[in-house]
């Protein structure tokens, strides 16, 4: 059975991001525009979407097939993705796409909970071969970053609600991404603590 491959560290950016920017861009151009199918009215952000599913699920294939795998968060984000977005069209209503990184956010948040009430770092299972550490590290950092997962739901509901269509955009676009990554910077110091000894 082949080994799976390590993507260049480039290559993985543009496939985590690239859809992202590409919805960005989408309803960026598309935000003010109405289009009628059949009948059926559909603003920019409507279209945006309906570009941004496939544009995912692309990029979800090519990770596949130059790795040899996907991870099990890689599967529920395409799923969520699939459904959620599938609503938004349906029903031609944008809530249902705003709501799915507050639902992404709470299934992760809830599933290291209840990894960590019976003693286990579910995230360990995902992240051990990218992140080594000793068993108490990743408990430590699996508590982190289930908070930091309810905290993006939370702030997800009160942009989407509270906020403009333009602003949820760019939050998801720009602050969502950012937050994840300024989140991991911040964790370096447990990294250093609980990984592995050097010699």
């Amino acid at each position: 059975m082949n080994k799976p491959q390590k993507l260049n560290s480039w290559v993985k950016l543009a496939l985590d991001l690239g859809p992202v920017l590409i919805f960005f861009l989408a309803y960026t151009r598309l935000k003010d525009q109405e289009f009628v199918v059949f009948g059926e009215s559909y603003g920019g952000f409507i279209v945006a979407t309906l570009l941004f599913i496939p544009v995912l699920l692309i990029a979800t294939g090519v990770h596949w097939t130059l790795t040899g795998k996907l991870s099990r968060m890689q599967l529920v984000v395409a799923v969520m993705v699939i459904f959620f977005g599938g609503l938004t069209i349906w029903f031609n209503d944008e809530r249902f796409f705003k709501i799915k990184p507050t639902i992404v956010y709470l299934f992760f948040g809830g599933i290291l909970g209840i990894g960590l009430l019976s003693g286990r770092s579910y995230l360990e299972y995902v992240l051990e071969d990218a992140i080594p550490l000793k068993p108490e590290g990743w408990h430590i950092l699996t508590r982190r970053l289930m908070i930091f997962f309810l905290a993006l739901a939370i702030a997800n509901e009160c942009v989407w609600r509270l906020m403009s269509t333009d602003t949820w955009v760019n939050f998801k676009t720009f602050v969502l991404p950012a937050a994840i990554f300024v989140f991991f910077m911040a964790n370096a110091p447990l990294f250093a603590r609980f990984g592995p000894e050097r010699r």
